[in-house]
């Protein structure tokens, strides 16, 4: 029986065509009125990266307890969590070293978006740890309270992963209302969350009014390579590496994978959340694939929550693109700072359309990215973000598919993929 009911949404509705609207608008705007237009609505854009800023904290620290905890303990985090865990860790992982290779290799930014980065006035100094030891004792904060205030997200994010584990060990008695609460508290954060990305349209009219202020139509024209090496990243993940996997650790054909995940796959990549799309996944990934419940109902929730390798990708180019614009070369610790904190933040990422927009702000704090040329960059990188969302979710959905059927028969399970 087929569960799915979807409402259709009014055209004009939709978030997607909203910002490309927005991002006419603002052309019009900028290409009319000039430096006019920016007084009058830049501070649109300025007030809507505020409140994405404002949503970073409370949302990881909630969604990465609540999802850490939700593997439960005992023999839950016995073999098939660290089976879960470990491929989720190391697909994000891999995701971003493609993101890594390819950003460094066709150099997107450089030459890109000029204007907007002579706008900015005297480019951030960007923090680079000394060496790997460094890079590890920033992840340990020595005051979890001043970490939350400071925003130093290595510290936030791993404070709350040990957080999580250590709550899912605790008693029942007193682990379900500490659980309870966070996940509330998770709730609350993915209604505010989404309630600000709506205010997408009126962000992207101040921040592309004032990009094409700076630097007229080649803000456009040059965020092609751009969007083309994300594009690039995403599809060699999707038909390269997850593919070597289900034949290596899973003895799988892919072809015969991706024709039962289709329905599931092209469901998050219109809706651009892997949360909704999460009951039809686990309905192909059972029905289709052939995983039992016991390892899709446990596996495939924690991956909308936990796993995001589109989003880890896309994280780790986007803050190099930036870098580049920006003319600041970032070193190898700066790089390797970069793909530990999109691994880690990629945990974050919550599964709703343009969760990425949210979390990249987290990598860009790391090597301290931060000021209005930067807000301007990503700005406009949000104004052709729709399609590369779309591609992320259905790349973070198959990832979650292949790591149940590749779990699935390394439990034994030998009717999985037949």
């Amino acid at each position: 029986m087929n569960t799915q009911h979807v409402e259709k949404t009014p055209l004009l509705r939709e978030l997607w065509l909203q910002i490309l609207l927005a991002m006419l608008l603002g052309s019009v705007l900028a290409f009319t009125f000039g430096e006019s237009a920016v007084g009058a609505v830049g501070w649109m854009g300025t007030l809507f990266v505020r409140l994405l800023k404002m949503t970073i904290v409370p949302l990881v620290a909630t969604s990465i307890v609540s999802g850490v905890a939700s593997v439960g303990s005992g023999g839950a985090l016995g073999r098939l969590g660290l089976k879960t865990l470990a491929y989720y860790m190391t697909t994000s992982l891999l995701a971003i070293l493609v993101g890594l290779v390819l950003v460094n290799a066709l150099r997107p930014g450089v030459g890109a978006l000029e204007g907007i980065a002579a706008a900015g006035g005297t480019a951030p100094q960007v923090e680079t740890p000394d060496s790997l030891a460094e890079i590890l004792f920033r992840m340990v904060p020595t005051n979890p309270v001043a970490a939350l205030a400071e925003m130093d997200m290595l510290g936030i994010i791993v404070f709350c992963i040990a957080f999580g584990a250590s709550l899912a060990a605790m008693p029942e008695g007193v682990r379900r209302p500490v659980s309870e609460l966070i996940e509330a508290l998770f709730a609350v954060m993915m209604r505010l969350t989404g309630a600000v990305i709506r205010l997408a349209p009126l962000g992207v009219v101040g921040l592309i009014t004032s990009a094409v202020a700076a630097s007229g139509a080649s803000t456009f024209t040059s965020m092609g390579i751009y969007m083309l090496t994300v594009a690039a990243g995403l599809t060699l993940h999707t038909f390269v590496t997850l593919p070597v996997l289900l034949l290596v650790l899973g003895r799988l054909s892919p072809r015969r994978h991706f024709t039962n995940m289709s329905d599931a796959v092209l469901t998050a990549v219109s809706t651009s959340s892997s949360a909704a799309t999460l009951p039809l996944t686990m309905q192909c990934v059972e029905k289709k694939v052939g995983v039992s419940n016991r390892v899709s109902s446990f596996v495939l929730p924690l991956g909308a929550t936990v796993n995001m390798d589109g989003t880890a990708l896309y994280e780790c180019v986007g803050v190099l693109f930036i870098a580049q614009v920006l003319g600041i070369p970032l070193g190898v610790t700066a790089q390797i700072t970069v793909v530990v904190t999109a691994l880690l933040a990629s945990i974050g990422a919550a599964g709703i359309p343009s969760a990425g927009l949210v979390m990249i702000f987290i990598v860009l704090e790391a090597v301290n990215l931060r000021g209005p040329e930067v807000a301007a960059i990503v700005g406009t990188m949000l104004a052709v973000d729709r399609p590369l969302d779309m591609l992320r979710t259905g790349v973070n959905i198959f990832s979650d598919s292949c790591g149940a059927a590749i779990i699935a028969r390394s439990e034994g399970e030998e009717e999985v993929g037949r």
